[in-house]
């Protein structure tokens, strides 16, 4: 059991304490290890879930709703589950209001997405707004 005890934290410890045998706390750590990753997976599906319905507002700023988007990406990676860099640009064309529509458009007709990185084409959509607040 010592060597079992070695690796795990005081308050894992303490919470293992009442078990006897080498195998009850083995038993222990393994039940609640299965628990945090089921935990984990499912907080990555609520995340995914939210990133798919993100949709930006006609008021708001392109520079807000990629702060959004970027953290949600950056939430759902640092769970373990992985999002592809062209699969969030075609979210981000997909969400932008009315207002970004001729652009949206043009980037996926002519640009090359599968080349073309999350930051050129925030660069592109920002340059866009900048002409449209004139």
């Amino acid at each position: 059991m010592a060597i079992i005890y070695q690796p795990i934290s005081e308050e894992l410890l303490l919470t293992r304490a009442e078990c006897t045998t080498a195998k009850e706390v083995w038993v222990a750590i393994k039940t609640a290890s299965l628990g945090a990753d089921r935990v984990k997976k499912a907080k990555a599906q609520t995340l995914k879930a939210e990133f798919e319905s993100l949709k930006m507002n006609e008021s708001e700023q392109l520079d807000d709703f990629c702060l959004k988007l970027n953290g949600l990406v950056a939430k759902i990676r640092a769970l373990g589950e992985s999002i592809g860099e062209e699969y969030v640009m075609k979210k981000i064309l997909r969400a932008v209001p009315t207002k970004f529509l001729q652009i949206a458009s043009a980037l996926e007709q002519f640009g090359n997405l599968e080349t073309m990185s999350v930051e050129e084409v925030i660069g592109s959509l920002k340059a866009y707004e900048e002409r449209l607040s004139r």
